[in-house]
């Protein structure tokens, strides 16, 4: 699934990056980030440690964003933060409205306050990520199908009011969830963190391409 989610998402970037004008490289890209967002809350729900979880996360914010902001726009940019920042806004959100000691009237502010950091930040996908993140989390005990039928309708709405067509792509991700079997992968650190340098370093590979340094 995640490298469903890895390949999906480089497919997406270059198409951004190289060829713009060419969709269908975006829509294949539209898989990447509901998984992302559904691994997001399978790893919160068994981690041992959200802590150490959510610094992973954010020191993987800071290391992506030069890259990101030299392969889309070819140097700093302030505008717009990498999608690293969303998942660990989302994380934040989710490990305070599991707390017990959160009133449960208080967990609508948390997840405004979440999208509104996002909207704020203008991290990737913006409050439409902690939408997504949320819609995951709040369905987690649902039997999977029911579950999926619910993230779908609340993609579907998402989508239509606040994105463009394309978007709804996303809803391809789904029936590969549905093949998710509520175990967690193996706990090897060196493929874990794989994963996470692959988002910097293929950013800095299609920055350098960009620019010119790399001739393929």
């Amino acid at each position: 699934m995640k490298l469903i989610a890895l390949s999906t998402m480089i497919i997406d970037h270059y198409g951004a990056i190289f060829q713009p004008s060419e969709m269908t490289f975006r829509m294949i890209g539209r898989l990447a980030f509901p998984i992302y967002c559904f691994l997001l809350v399978e790893g919160f729900l068994h981690t041992s440690n959200v802590k150490k979880y959510a610094s992973r996360l954010f020191a993987f914010a800071v290391i992506s964003e030069l890259p990101f902001d030299y392969a889309f726009y070819g140097g700093l940019h302030w505008g717009h933060q990498n999608i690293f920042f969303t998942l660990f806004i989302g994380l934040v959100a989710m490990y305070f409205i599991d707390r017990e000691d959160v009133q449960e009237n208080a967990t609508p502010l948390i997840a405004v306050g979440a999208a509104a950091a996002a909207t704020f930040l203008a991290t990737d996908y913006s409050f439409i990520g902690i939408i997504y993140i949320l819609v995951f989390y709040y369905s987690r005990n649902l039997p999977a199908i029911r579950r999926m039928s619910l993230v779908a309708g609340m993609v579907f709405l998402t989508n239509l009011v606040s994105t463009g067509w394309i978007q709804q792509y996303s809803l391809l991700s789904l029936p590969i969830l549905l093949t998710y079997n509520n175990k967690p992968g193996p706990r090897i650190k060196p493929l874990q963190y794989a994963f996470y340098w692959a988002y910097p370093l293929h950013l800095a590979l299609f920055a350098a391409i960009k620019l010119g340094y790399v001739n393929l």
